[in-house]
């Protein structure tokens, strides 16, 4: 950690006085004060002041007193990127339920009483299968922006599952579908992956959209 630390400060530094990335260990700095950064503004952070990250991380270099203690900036940060979160899923919440509004005001789509609206795009034909019983499914995940987060079409890979390992909106969803179905789905966060989300790419209280495909059924063994 203290040699992150130390390479960021020395980055800093370089770029403040317009040094140019001449050496491997100048590549390398520069590229963790990216990552660095990067990471900083994956958790929303914004409008911070340069000058005083500098002069954090030179004053624990140089064993200066810092103006806090590193018990007291923990909970600083801890508190401020709490907040970004909470304001964050509050945003996102309030745009799924504006997109689940005006989305259910069209004819193709049907909204059950659980909140999850689903659009037919292919019909199919059989027994739809139980809760209980495992399928072979190929899906597209987006957000409300467009941007994928998941893609067994993209991946060239149908899934293999249960249908009770699945979120609700597809456990929903799936008993709806018969073999060779397609579905659209637009899943509410309470359905998803709720007021956590799930990795980097589905954020808190995100209402997520779906294409999926259910290509098969295998029925859960009798007694099980």
């Amino acid at each position: 950690m203290k040699v992150k630390i130390l390479a960021i400060a020395v980055l800093l530094t370089s770029v403040a006085h317009g040094q140019q990335l001449k050496t491997q260990i100048d590549s390398v700095s520069y590229a963790i004060g990216v990552m660095f950064a990067q990471n900083l503004k994956t958790q929303g952070v914004e409008g911070v002041n340069n000058d005083l990250i500098l002069k954090g991380l030179i004053d624990v270099m140089q064993n200066k007193n810092p103006d806090l203690s590193p018990q007291d900036a923990g909970k600083i940060y801890s508190s401020y990127t709490t907040s970004l979160r909470a304001k964050a899923g509050e945003k996102n919440k309030a745009i799924g339920e504006k997109y689940l509004a005006e989305n259910g005001k069209r004819k193709e789509v049907t909204t059950t009483a659980s909140g999850l609206q689903y659009e037919v795009i292919k019909q199919g034909s059989g027994v739809a299968p139980k809760v209980t019983d495992k399928v072979t499914v190929h899906y597209h995940g987006t957000n409300i922006d467009g941007s994928v987060f998941d893609s067994s079409v993209e991946k060239g890979q149908p899934l293999t599952y249960p249908v009770n390992g699945f979120v609700q909106g597809w456990q929903e969803a799936l008993q709806l579908m018969q073999p060779g179905a397609k579905y659209k789905l637009v899943v509410p966060y309470n359905l998803a992956y709720g007021e956590r989300g799930s990795g980097a790419k589905i954020k808190a209280f995100s209402t997520l959209i779906f294409e999926l495909e259910l290509i098969s059924v295998e029925p859960a063994a009798a007694g099980k």
